[in-house]
């Protein structure tokens, strides 16, 4: 663990909580200058280079363009993708996985009632003696400083195969429930909607925890699936402040809160069990209750019932110096969220929450 008190690296200011990952105080981190972004350019680059992955999502002046996410990867010749499923092979852009035949993934079967984010508002918390299919796809449309699955990096696609068929023929009459996540299920949506369409038939409730980047039409597939099987999509929303939000994650937060607004406009269309919640990670020092002030703000001028969870944070990936959300930050932050008029509001993982500032 670092000390708690560190200078940043552009104003130079002592500030408590400051990740050396990062090397900037959150402020600074906010202020879209040019030193602040020549810093996050070069943090993305020490995050990726160790696993072969382009710091940015690419742009060849004369590549394949993928269009099943936000970053929209134009790939040069025998280059990759942001999320490292695509490359372009004689002019022609070649899905090494994330198609019906071929998931990058892993799974288990949760018991219920499992830890799932929606838990606290979801049936599946009171089915117990069932249980959650819960997928892994191991590939991810975003970078996050501070994700806690980060070892899918090291696996390779050749060895997590498996098609969409195959997936869903796994399900038995003790699973109530599926839920995609990762990595994020934004990186194989085809292989998602896929699997999605032969559990929905055996009545598997169909859920998604995403960071919401996928392309709009795929998003209005993967919620018309939950809304007919009474499943969800919990949109993890990280920060709001965009600069903020492209030094944690290296990318824009447009198309996530787009896509979230796109999908909670449906919420009234099914209130009960909500189709849509909302969480975000309480990052000491960076995501703090102004960050989930703003937020809340955005989800409550939508629909204020939309549930949002807030997560308690556990030093993971480049954040190891950080220490875990205090009990004040997270109090603060549900505070700010209830403030900005939204009524359901949860602190989860509260195991993690350390006492004091």
């Amino acid at each position: 663990m670092s000390p708690d008190l560190e200078s940043c690296s552009s104003c130079h200011r002592v500030v408590p909580n400051l990740a050396l990952a990062i090397g900037l105080c959150p402020a600074c981190c906010r202020s879209g200058t040019r030193a602040a972004r020549l810093r996050a350019e070069a943090v993305r680059r020490e995050s990726r280079s160790v696993f072969d992955l382009p710091a940015a999502p690419p742009r060849a002046a004369d590549g394949a363009r993928c269009p099943l996410c936000s970053n929209e990867c134009v790939i040069g010749e025998g280059g990759r993708g942001y999320c490292g499923l695509r490359t372009v092979h004689q002019g022609r852009l070649v899905h090494r996985a994330g198609t019906p035949e071929r998931g990058f993934l892993h799974w288990y079967r949760d018991p219920l009632p499992s830890n799932c984010v929606a838990d606290w508002v979801c049936e599946g918390s009171r089915r117990r003696g069932r249980h959650n299919m819960a997928v892994f796809y191991a590939s991810c449309t975003a970078d996050c400083l501070f994700c806690q699955n980060w070892h899918f990096r090291t696996l390779e696609p050749a060895d997590y195969r498996l098609s969409a068929r195959q997936l869903a023929a796994a399900a038995n009459t003790d699973t109530f429930c599926v839920c995609y996540f990762g990595g994020d299920p934004a990186s194989q949506m085809p292989h998602a909607l896929a699997a999605s369409a032969l559990l929905a038939r055996r009545g598997v409730r169909i859920c998604w925890e995403t960071n919401g980047t996928m392309h709009p039409r795929l998003l209005d597939a993967a919620l018309r699936y939950s809304l007919e099987t009474g499943g969800c999509i919990k949109f993890d929303l990280k920060a709001f402040d965009e600069d903020l939000h492209l030094l944690l994650t290296g990318i824009s937060k447009r198309r996530t809160l787009e896509n979230f607004e796109r999908a909670a406009r449906r919420f009234k269309q099914r209130p009960d069990p909500p189709p849509v919640i909302a969480s975000t990670l309480l990052v000491p020092g960076y995501v703090d209750p102004e960050q989930v002030g703003k937020m809340a703000r955005f989800i409550a001028s939508i629909n204020p019932e939309i549930p949002y969870a807030l997560l308690a944070f556990a030093p993971q990936f480049r954040m190891t110096d950080l220490p875990c959300t205090s009990l004040r930050h997270a109090e603060q932050a549900e505070d700010a969220a209830r403030a900005a008029g939204l009524v359901h509001v949860r602190l989860g993982n509260r195991h993690l929450l350390r006492p004091g500032e």
